[in-house]
Order: C-alpha cells, then sequence, then structure tokens
C-alpha cells in the first residue's frame, strides 16, 4: 500500500527552533491554495514544528499578514 519515504522536517533540517509567524513566504508552504493548513502527513514536518506552524499561521492570519481563505 503506501511504503513511500518518509519526508524529513524542512525546520529540523536547518536548525530552526522557533517558527517565526512574521516569516509568511516560509509559512505560504504549509498553507493549501484554499487557505488551509496542511497536515504533517503532506507538509512533511515533524509533530513538534507542525504545531508550531500551525500557532504560526494562525497568528499571522490574526495580524492579516496570511488570508484566512485563499483566491476562489
Amino acid at each position: 500500500m503506501g511504503g513511500g519515504r518518509r519526508k524529513s522536517c524542512f525546520f529540523c533540517k536547518s536548525k530552526v527552533d522557533e517558527v517565526d509567524y512574521k516569516n509568511v513566504n516560509e509559512l505560504r508552504r504549509y498553507v493549501s491554495e484554499k487557505g488551509k493548513i496542511r497536515s504533517r502527513r503532506i507538509s512533511g514536518a515533524c509533530r513538534r514544528h507542525q504545531r508550531q506552524v500551525a500557532v504560526a499561521v494562525k497568528r499571522a492570519r490574526e495580524l492579516a499578514l496570511l488570508p484566512y481563505v485563499g483566491d476562489k
């Protein structure tokens, strides 16, 4: 069935401790075209960084750095 190789976490590879909500270009990779936060399975982030990404995306949305919904 599955059997594909696990993606390694981008943040662990680049030795990032905290995901920054102001780094919008980085966060765009973890948000779909419709504006949804991509799951760990798709994004390839580890559990710790995926949680930080979710918080950072929500913060960026709150401050109008990222849209809540994508373009139609």
